[in-house]
């Protein structure tokens, strides 16, 4: 059994493997995702174990902005996905992260992805991502650490999400280490 203690959470359960998804358009943004994957690596309830190539992305909604760096990671967590996902904003707060409009211009943005096959919907948290389904610059990245792995609602892999992709937004690797 692992017990951990972090951040105020103690912790008596069983490992999950997570995916994040994270990105960034505010200044320099391959920097701000290597800083985000660094905090993320420190904290103690969360073991990164791989990570996509970072993509340069078109963004997606109305307002203009510039194009984004996106990235996914594979973690394994004692975290429940609550836990998780405060730890995470507490990682966006600390790098400079403001939410003034949906979909706009941020430093960073951590999004849990999956939370191993679970399910979630509350008023703070959707679990599998509401949106993953429907964007390139989230199943490219996702796609090249994790093809086979199932999406809990719709049972289908990722990379048959991605085959079936009708989202047309520009999404290019780029030669950048994380």
């Amino acid at each position: 059994m692992n017990t951990t203690q972090t951040a105020g959470y103690s912790t008596d359960r069983q490992s999950v493997i997570s995916y994040l998804g994270i990105g960034s358009n505010l200044g320099d943004a391959v920097q701000n995702c290597r800083n985000a994957l660094r905090e993320i690596s420190s904290l103690k309830n969360v073991q990164v174990l791989r990570r996509s190539s970072l993509y340069r992305t078109e963004p997606v909604g109305e307002t203009p902005q510039d194009w984004f760096v996106n990235g996914v990671v594979e973690i394994r967590t004692t975290f429940t996905a609550p836990q998780l996902i405060k730890a995470l904003q507490w990682v966006e707060r600390a790098m400079g992260r403001e939410r003034n409009e949906r979909w706009g211009p941020r430093t960073i943005d951590i999004d849990i992805l999956l939370y191993g096959q679970e399910i979630i919907k509350t008023q703070s948290l959707v679990v599998p991502h509401p949106g993953m389904h429907k964007r390139r610059f989230v199943l490219a990245p996702l796609n090249e650490i994790a093809p086979y792995v199932i999406h809990p609602l719709y049972g289908v892999s990722m990379k048959g999400l991605l085959d079936r992709l009708e989202d047309d937004h520009a999404v290019e690797r780029i030669d950048a280490d994380w």
